[in-house]
């Protein structure tokens, strides 16, 4: 029922362990991803039926599967770890979809594998909740993510420490490949591994690089991977996203984003903002994460240095200089996604000037970030005027100083400009307590908010009158200032 077509398995055994689900007590389909399902060819009708339930929950391995847990190491905020893995998730395999796109299928709350260390294998339901509602949000958004097919309610409970309904989410990705997956293999100094995995990844990811030999397959490979990062957090940071917690194990070779625990959508803008409860230096905080990213880059060059050059000091150089491409990717991405999101037609000097005016007001009277590009949106299309745009966001002050500077900067906004600001711009994003109030709900046996903000932020640029409510920032009562691991 599922058209599993595995590669992965097919590596060298010493990248994975074979691993098998533990099986649930009373498993309980709570959310179905119909139309992921379809793009992945698997019938939906047979995912809701008793077998395929039994699937999604572990307590069935379907034909075809080749479940197995993947080794990986990485540096956890600084930190290097030497063995990592998948402690509580299993791959099943790969199919290829409709697109002829080959993609994972994981279960992740699964029970213990090799890597589990001292932990139980098993997700609480409200961290699958968190996952599911964050990841299918920043696809809609247009932001490369792994995505959410499944959750399953496991009728047993997990402790964290408190004793929470357990979980399990089946998550889809382009692939589980993460920077730390070559660590693993660069800590062992197994250089063939290294090369087998870099050559498997080029294959899957960037087979446009397959065609060159030598060094400068792996330079080039290095590249795009850096490229493909650059371009994602720009895009994080236009949407005022924090990953919050940005190991070199949590970060994906193909460029999407992976693993939704301690992240959060900022509300009031501070380029400091920080949610996880274990970043208690602000490692990972919003103003970070190009630097975080471009560190973590490095350690992927240190890895790919030993099939680039035998003299490891002049590989190293060669990888610096293809790192040193990923500030001028991410600048250029960055300025003119903001240039996009202000109705810019091109970012001069005047207009960059004018961007670092906004953060700073924004910074210093703490604007909801979301609101303040949605009204300026509204603003431009002639649906407010500069009062109405001021009133929108609580008369904060130097705000009239600041449209008139934009007026002066933007000029008439095409419709052209609109349209794109329309598109950049979100009405709804998962604001914080509305995810911390689903999964309360779900923990509560109470599914119907996760369903309704899975449903209205799967549209989030789109007006959804039936949904206003949703568009708002927190009170201070529901105010959620800390996001933790689901582990």
């Amino acid at each position: 029922m599922i058209p599993f077509d595995n590669t992965y398995a097919r590596l060298p055994a010493r990248f994975f362990d074979l691993s098998q689900p533990k099986r649930v007590f009373a498993p309980e389909l709570v959310m179905l991803n119909e139309e992921l399902a379809g793009e992945l060819r698997i019938d939906p009708a047979w995912l809701r039926s008793a077998e395929g339930v039994a699937v999604l929950a572990g307590n069935e391995v379907p034909a075809g599967a080749e479940p197995l847990s993947q080794a990986y190491a990485g540096h956890q905020f600084g930190g290097w770890v030497p063995q990592l893995g998948d402690g509580r998730a299993i791959l099943l395999g790969e199919v290829v979809d409709l697109k002829g796109q080959r993609r994972d299928i994981q279960l992740k709350g699964s029970g213990r594998t090799a890597f589990s260390r001292r932990g139980d294998g098993r997700a609480t339901l409200g961290s699958t909740v968190r996952e599911y509602l964050v990841s299918e949000a920043m696809t809609a958004l247009g932001v490369p993510s792994t995505r959410a097919l499944a959750v399953i309610a496991t009728g047993e409970n997990v402790p964290r420490p408190e004793l929470h309904p357990g979980g399990i989410f089946t998550r889809v990705a382009a692939s589980h490949i993460r920077v730390g997956t070559f660590q693993y293999l660069f800590g062992k100094q197994d250089k063939d591994g290294i090369r087998a995995l870099a050559d498997y990844a080029i294959g899957r990811h960037y087979p446009e690089v397959s065609t060159l030999e030598g060094p400068e397959r792996y330079l080039e490979f290095f590249r795009r991977v850096c490229t493909a990062q650059a371009t994602l957090i720009a895009r994080w940071m236009h949407l005022g996203f924090i990953h919050g917690v940005m190991n070199t194990d949590n970060m994906t070779i193909s460029g999407e984003t992976i693993d939704y625990g301690p992240c959060a959508f900022m509300e009031a803008f501070h380029p400091d903002t920080v949610f996880s409860s274990i970043d208690r230096g602000g490692r990972y905080a919003w103003r970070n994460q190009p630097g975080i990213a471009q560190w973590n880059l490095a350690r992927l060059g240190e890895t790919l240095a030993p099939l680039v050059d035998d003299h490891m000091d002049t590989a190293l150089k060669r990888m610096d200089e293809t790192l040193a491409g990923f500030e001028e990717t991410f600048g250029e991405a960055f300025i003119n996604g903001f240039g996009i999101k202000l109705g810019l037609d091109e970012m001069n000097d005047s207009a960059r000037g004018h961007l670092n005016a906004t953060l700073r007001l924004m910074a210093e009277n703490k604007v909801d970030f979301t609101l303040f590009f949605r009204h300026l949106t509204r603003l431009a299309g002639g649906e407010l005027d500069d009062q109405g745009f001021a009133t929108a966001l609580g008369q904060p002050p130097g705000i009239t100083a600041w449209t008139s500077s934009w007026h002066q900067t933007a000029g008439p906004v095409s419709k052209e400009r609109l349209q794109l600001m329309r598109e950049r711009n979100p009405i709804f994003i998962p604001r914080n307590h509305r995810v911390e109030q689903a999964i309360q709900a779900a923990e509560a046996g109470d599914y119907a908010p996760f369903r309704r903000f899975a449903k209205a932020w799967n549209s989030p640029y789109a007006e959804q009158s039936e949904h206003a409510d949703l568009e708002l920032p927190a009170k201070p009562h529901e105010a959620v200032c800390e996001t933790f691991c689901g582990t």
